[in-house]
Parts: C-alpha cells; structure tokens; sequence
C-alpha cells in the first residue's frame, strides 16, 4: 500500500509541478488570465475538500471536546507552518527585475518546503483506508501544483536559464511531497489520535495555501468576476470529488 501511495505522490508532486513548468513553456498571450483562472480553480476544489473531507473525518476520529481541540490545534499548527516557511523565504525574494533568476530560485526552495505538508495530505488519506479518497486527493495537489511549477518557471526563463532546464528545476521542486505523504501517512497508521491530528494539520495547511496565496495571487492577476467564477466551479467540483 504504501509504494502506491508514494508513487500517486509522485505523480501529484513531481508530475505537477513539471506539468506548469511545461505548459508555462508554452503560454505566450494572456498568459496571466490563463494562470489566474487555474489557481482559483483550484482554491475552490482545495477548499471543498478540506471542508467536506479532510475536516469531518478528521472530527470523526475523536468525539467530544477532546476531538475538537485536537482538530483545531492541528489546523493551527498547519496553518502556521506554512506561513511562517512563506514568511522566511519572502525575505530573501529579491524586487528588481534583475534578479529574476534569483527570485525563482527562492521560489523553487519555498515551493519544495511547503510541498512536505501538502505530501502529508495525500499520505494521511490513504492511511483512512480508502483509496478513493487518497487517490482524490492526489489529483486536487496535483492540479494545485501546476501553477506552483509556473511561479517557479516564469522568472526562471526571464532570467536567463533554458526553458527545459526550468521545467526541469519546477519538477524537482515537487520531489518532496514524496517525503510528506511516507509521513503522513506513517503517522495515520498509528492509530486514530494520530491520524485527526494528521488530517487536521494536513487542512491546515491548505486553507493556508487557499487563502494565503491562490486566491490572493489570483486576483491580483486578474481582477475581473471570472477568477471567482473559477473558484466557484473548483468548489462544485471538489464536491463531486468528495461525493465520490
């Protein structure tokens, strides 16, 4: 079981990353639109899931006010995670236009940090024992790390580096989501205290990844009704995941 999860991890990680570095090859005019649409688009599902998935099973595993301090903690320590590794690495981006080539560096080093939790996503869905939900998961991290793999891309081939080198780097940048789910999923095989607690901090990090930078960067991209069409359509969509 666990090889099948690190391999649909890898998929989700290195494949989608790879995938926006890639398609970012590729994108010449409203290039941006393009890009705004996918991150709310998958805002929207990563919000469904959390919510209608990852929340409710994870309140499942312990009743009481022990299971709800136990799920509100782990979304906090989540939550904060990522943002203090955002915060960190935010430091170091440099401004100027001539350091574009630094700047996806740091990207791709911010990127690889925070794909260790979203690993652990996928890892503490398949530790539920339903592959269903696990293989889901995948796709939605998946689908979310195509734009990160475009974030990294862009200033990459701005700054000077060949573009297959800098689909290249995005892939890498994925490589440790692998690490995230062997431990997520470890930790959700240890019983059902673990596994709230995997699943809560596992949402936590992506209401951060949702409001912190999808919908943000989204919008900023793009101010029009469009992106929030988008996000609406991920949200419908992620309900059918979960449905499943």
């Amino acid at each position: 079981m666990l090889e099948t999860v690190l391999w649909m991890t890898a998929l989700a990680g290195v494949g989608g990353t790879g995938a926006g570095g890639i398609l970012t090859c590729g994108l010449r005019r409203d290039g941006e639109r393009t890009i705004s649409l996918l991150l709310s688009f998958a805002a929207g599902v990563m919000l469904a899931v959390v919510c209608g998935d990852l929340l409710t099973d994870a309140l499942s595993q312990r009743s009481g006010v022990f299971g709800l301090g136990l799920t509100v903690g782990g979304v906090l320590m989540g939550y904060g995670l990522i943002g203090l590794l955002n915060r960190i690495t935010a430091r170091e981006q440099p401004e100027q236009r001539r350091g574009l080539f630094w700047a996806g560096v740091v990207m791709a080093a911010a990127i690889a940090l925070h794909n260790l939790p979203e690993g652990m996503v996928i890892g503490a869905s398949f530790a539920r024992g339903t592959g269903a939900g696990g293989l889901a998961m995948a796709v939605v991290i998946g689908l979310h790390n195509i734009p990160e793999g475009m974030a990294i891309t862009v200033p990459l081939v701005s700054g000077g580096m060949g573009r297959f080198r800098a689909a290249g780097l995005a892939a890498a940048a994925g490589a440790p989501t692998i690490l995230g789910a062997a431990l997520g999923y470890g930790l959700g095989m240890l019983g059902p205290v673990w596994l709230a607690l995997a699943l809560s901090f596992a949402a936590g990090a992506m209401l951060y990844v949702v409001f912190g930078e999808l919908l943000p960067e989204s919008t900023a991209l793009w101010q029009s009704e469009a992106p929030a069409l988008a996000a609406v359509a991920g949200i419908l969509t992620g309900l059918c995941i979960t449905a499943l």
